[in-house]
């Protein structure tokens, strides 16, 4: 890479190393503090925390978080479908129904497993 063939690879070089450089020098700036936190102030609408504000998700949540994937798949799924079931009719009505129906036992089967008991 002689002379005027070579300026744009050196220039994209040197954009690329001033990213990289920046990036590092980003996160060195912004970077986390280890202590452990202490005397945190309220995070609750003003009331004093139960808990720590980075504490984890009970098991309990994660059922109906798959549940609520579900339906949001289905909200998904059914957007193209409203755009396309005039012009493809009877069978496209045929296929949601279907779809719905599956969801549908996949609820009774959440909910025979005991996926939303709390107890």
């Amino acid at each position: 890479m002689a002379g005027a063939e070579g300026r744009p690879v050196l220039l994209l070089l040197a954009v690329c190393l001033f990213g990289v450089l920046l990036l590092y020098g980003a996160g060195r700036f912004c970077a986390v503090r280890r202590e452990p936190a202490r005397a945190l102030p309220p995070f609750s609408g003003g009331l004093a925390p139960a808990e720590h504000p980075a504490s984890r998700f009970h098991v309990r949540w994660y059922p109906v978080s798959l549940v609520f994937l579900a339906f949001d798949m289905e909200m998904l799924f059914m957007y193209p479908w409203v755009r396309v079931v005039r012009e493809t009719g009877t069978p496209a009505v045929v296929e949601m129904f279907l779809f719905l129906g599956i969801l549908l036992a996949a609820v009774a089967y959440a909910w025979r497993e005991g996926a939303f008991r709390w107890s």
